[in-house]
This record gives structure tokens, C-alpha cells and sequence, in this order.
């Protein structure tokens, strides 16, 4: 069994242990591995278009905004979107600010027809410390993954 897989098992366990809709859970370096190493694997960045622009993104990730500032709304295409965006045999590595985001695309992603869907824990700046800022102790900053300013 290589590393993916090795992954990939361990995701799906996270998944039945939490009693998640879809395939896996990941933490960001699992979510950096499989998207630089396993050929299908799609990163996807759920976030808002002002967080890639004021936050950061990483950068080959493909951007589908769930919701929109202001106000967060709901986008109501995300589904199409990522339809006309990513096949349904890849593997879907969803990625929002802190895991909460991407569990809802995951879950929408999954009921769409995906087969490999996988939500990243942590998301790219994970939680707050005890200062009220994030991107510090958990998250895909925190883990010193690449990342640009947007």
C-alpha cells in the first residue's frame, strides 16, 4: 500500500468514525500530499473570493466560492460550478477557512453524484488562538504549506 492509500484509508476511517456523509476527512498536509501526488486529486477552495483576495490561496487550487461576502450567501450555481469544473471520478479535496464550509460542500458534492469526495479539516487558517487570530495553530498556514497572498 503506497502513501495515498495510506491516506486515503485513514481519511475514510476519520469519516466513519465522525459518521460523515461523504468519503474522508483530512488533515491539510494528508490534503497537500494527495493533491501533489495522486493523479485525479483536485484541490478545491470553497472560500469566498474576498478571503482569496485578502487571505491568501493556494496556489493550483481551483477556487468555487459556497458562499459570498458580503453577507455569506448562499451560491446557488456551487453545485453546477464544480460540475462543469471537476469530473466526477476525481478525487474532491474541499478546502474552506476552517473545515466548516467544506464538510457543507463535501455534503453537496457527495449528494450530487461525486464518488470521492473528501473534506480538509482545519481548513486554510484553522482556529483561532488565544489572541482571536487564526492561521497560527492549526490550519493549512499553520502547517507551513504553500500558500500566496492573494
Amino acid at each position: 500500500m503506497d502513501q495515498s492509500d495510506l491516506i486515503l484509508q485513514t481519511a475514510a476511517e476519520r469519516a466513519a468514525a465522525q459518521q460523515l456523509p461523504y468519503q474522508g476527512a483530512l488533515t491539510p498536509p494528508e490534503a497537500h500530499y494527495l493533491a501533489q501526488h495522486l493523479p485525479g486529486a483536485v484541490l478545491v477552495d470553497v472560500r469566498s473570493a474576498a478571503e482569496w483576495q485578502f487571505v491568501g490561496v493556494v496556489p493550483g487550487a481551483l477556487r468555487i466560492e459556497l458562499r459570498s461576502f458580503p453577507g455569506m450567501q448562499v451560491n446557488a450555481q456551487f453545485v453546477e460550478q464544480l460540475q462543469a469544473a471537476v469530473d466526477k471520478q476525481a478525487v474532491l479535496l474541499l478546502m474552506c477557512r476552517s473545515g466548516v464550509r467544506s464538510h457543507e460542500a463535501a455534503t453537496q458534492a457527495r449528494a450530487a453524484g461525486y464518488t470521492r469526495v473528501y473534506n480538509v479539516l482545519e481548513g486554510f487558517e484553522g482556529d483561532k488562538d488565544e489572541h482571536e487570530h487564526r492561521g497560527q495553530l492549526t490550519g493549512w498556514k499553520a502547517h507551513g504549506l504553500p500558500w500566496v497572498q492573494g
